[in-house]
Formats: structure tokens, sequence, C-alpha cells
């Protein structure tokens, strides 16, 4: 299993390969538009962090300025939902090669803090080399303890262990009920500034107080891995029903986000007040608002049934998509410093300027896609327990 999203890699599957394609390949997409969403920061350094429940959602200069950003919304949910899924498809092929329910738990246990130490000591130093002024609402005390995307994706993946052996009902329901009361509890903008415990912060509503700074909610987030399992449950019983539904629930959830966008404040926590179409689809992240979570899953799932047509094909024309998905966390750690990298070279002249930016984004994926199929092809000569399956 790798980090960001879990994945089980084709030799721990028994006859199951081609049906992990599609995974790999929505992983590897999402990857890809990861990194123009972290090239945009670093290097163009027009990336906003702005989509927070308490402040005005941020302008755009143009379309195509929003259109880099809100495309690469697909990524978080689609990391939690994927990071849901194979936790359900290791533990599946685990039990296969006779490991017991608290060899499992003690993997997922392990992988977690992994994941959230990787937060600290090697995600947010990159941080700061980029833009300062780029946070969120709250206090302005320095901040030493920011928790982002693999702080949450550990916490959702210890959660997760909890879970695993429910009946899938309750799974649902738990996932659902976590996503609801945190749409319920998310407060009126005017207590922007007001500070939260840091446990609340952590737990549901995001923003800063004192030297914390959070990004991801573990609950909401958390929800999201759960439908992730769920999911997962079905894909592993009838691969190809699965992606039936997840074709018809995607578009189900793209027909739903227009009619409670226009329904006002329920649901979208920014309501929609006219100004276009850019207004219409900026929408708030930080609680994913429930118009946030209809348009990214649905895009997420409609591709994911997409790419299941295409069934062993995958394996010729989406090859970079494969590699990129198959070594997640080594590419998450690997652009970031890339991107860091050149933006502190760079952005005394490449400051707002969209087109360089897109090509430095080509670029990177060019440059660390051999060290990806490398590593890759590594990994997947390691035993099961091996550590380098952590990575």
């Amino acid at each position: 299993m790798n980090g960001i999203g879990a994945q089980v890699t084709h030799n721990e599957v028994r006859n199951e390969g081609e049906r992990l394609l599609p995974l790999d390949a929505i992983r590897g997409l999402i990857l890809f538009l990861m990194a123009l969403d972290h090239a945009n920061f670093f290097v163009s350094r027009m990336h906003p962090t702005g989509e927070f429940w308490g402040i005005p959602l941020p302008g755009y200069e143009s379309l195509w300025a929003f259109l880099t950003r809100v495309l690469t919304h697909l990524c978080a949910p689609g990391f939690f939902f994927l990071l849901g899924i194979g936790m359900v498809l290791f533990m599946q092929s685990r039990t296969r090669l006779g490991w017991s329910r608290a060899r499992i738990s003690r993997f997922f246990l392990k992988r977690g803090v992994l994941l959230i130490l990787l937060q600290f000591f090697v995600e947010n130093p990159c941080w700061l080399m980029g833009p300062a002024g780029m946070q969120p609402p709250g206090s302005k005390d320095q901040v030493w303890i920011h928790l982002g995307v693999l702080s949450a994706l550990g916490a959702a993946m210890i959660l997760g262990a909890l879970l695993l052996h429910l009946k899938w009902g309750l799974v649902l329901g738990l996932s659902a009920a976590a996503l609801i009361l945190t749409w319920i509890v998310t407060p009126d903008p005017s207590r922007v500034d007001y500070l939260f415990s840091p446990l609340v912060r952590i737990l549901m509503i995001p923003g800063r107080t004192g030297m914390l700074q959070v990004f991801y909610s573990v609950i909401p987030w958390a929800g999201i891995a759960g439908l992730g399992m769920v999911f997962g449950r079905r894909l592993s019983s009838h691969a190809e029903r699965a992606y039936r539904k997840a074709a018809f629930t995607g578009l189900v959830f793209l027909l739903m986000f227009p009619v409670l966008r226009l329904l006002g404040s329920l649901g979208s926590i920014h309501p929609y007040e006219g100004g276009g179409l850019i207004a219409f689809f900026n929408v708030t992240k930080y609680p994913p608002s429930a118009v946030f979570l209809l348009l990214t899953l649905g895009l997420f799932l409609l591709v994911l049934w997409m790419f299941s047509r295409f069934g062993k094909g995958l394996e010729q024309w989406g090859k970079p998509l494969l590699v990129l998905g198959r070594t997640p966390l080594f590419f998450y750690v690997a652009h970031l410093y890339f991107y860091a990298l050149v933006g502190l070279f760079t952005s005394s002249w490449a400051e707002n300027n969209l087109p360089f930016m897109y090509v430095i984004w080509l670029a990177g994926v060019v440059i660390l896609y051999p060290a990806c199929l490398w590593y890759g092809r590594f990994k997947a000569g390691t035993r099961p327990d091996s550590i380098w399956r952590l990575f």
C-alpha cells in the first residue's frame, strides 16, 4: 500500500489485476493534477488558500487562473476516497496471505503514524520555501504546528482501521454522519476570529488558533475515506457492478450540484449570489462543503468508471498514469521539493506567469517520471511486510 490514496499492487491480488488498473490510473491522474496545483503555488504564486468557511472566497483575474485551481479540487477528495478503497483491498489481500486482524491493524497504525510524522518533518519544511501570507484566517501568531493533507490521511487511516471489520451499512452511516455533522456545526462567518480550541480545529473546524494551523480537519475527510471503504467492499465482490454504480452515482452527484448551489446556503457554506460562471463553481473546500463534494466526487466517480471501460488498454496508452499511481507517496514528496526549489530561483520574475508555470509543471512530471518508474519496480519486488511498502 502507498501513502496518498492506498494501493494494492498487482502481485498481491489473485486474478484481480485488471480490476486494479482503473484505481492506479485515476490515482496517477490525481497526482498529475496535484503537481499542477503545487507548481502554481511555488512557481507562479497564484495559488489561493482562501476557500475557508469564514472568509470570502478568493477572486481570480481570469478564467484560466480559476480553472487552474478548480480542476485540482479533485485531488483531496480523490486521495481520501482511494485511501478507503485501498484499506479494504489491502486487508483482503493480506488476509489471503495469512495475516491476522491484529497484524493488519498494526500495519495501518504504523502507516498512519508515519504519514503524520512525514507531515511535520518532511512536508512542512517545504512549505516554508513558498510565498508568505497565504494563510487561513485567525490568529496572527507565528505558525509552529501545521496540519495538512498527510496528517489528515494518517489520522483517517488510523480511524479507518477501527471500521474495517464493521458491516458496510454501519460504515456508510458513520461516514455520512461525519460529513453531515460537519456541515451542521460549521459556524457562521461572523465567528471567523473566534479562537476555537485546538481539539475542535483538529477534528472539525479548520483555521488558526495560536500557533496551530489546520487545513484538513479529521472528521469530514475521514468521512470521505469511509465512503471509499464502502465502495471498496462493493468493488471486491463485483467489480463491474461497482463501476457501473460509480458512474450512476457520479452522474447523480453532478446533477445535484447545480440544484443545491442555487438553493443558497444549504450545503454551500458560501451561498451563490450571482456573478457568473466563476462564482457558481467557486465553492468552499475547508471544510469540504456539500456542493464541493458533489462536484469533485461526481467527477471522480465518472472518470473512474471511464477508466474501467478501457480494461487492459490502460497498460498501453495509460502507462504514465499507472506509474505515478503506483508510487504516490514517493512522487508526492519528490514533486513538492522540486517545485519549491524551482520557485526559489524563479520567483522574482515568474510570479503571476501562468504560461511559464505550466511549462515547469510538465517538465517536473517528466523529470520525476523515471525515478517513479524505478521506485515502483523496486517496491513491487519487496516482501509484503517490507518497510519499503510503507513509502
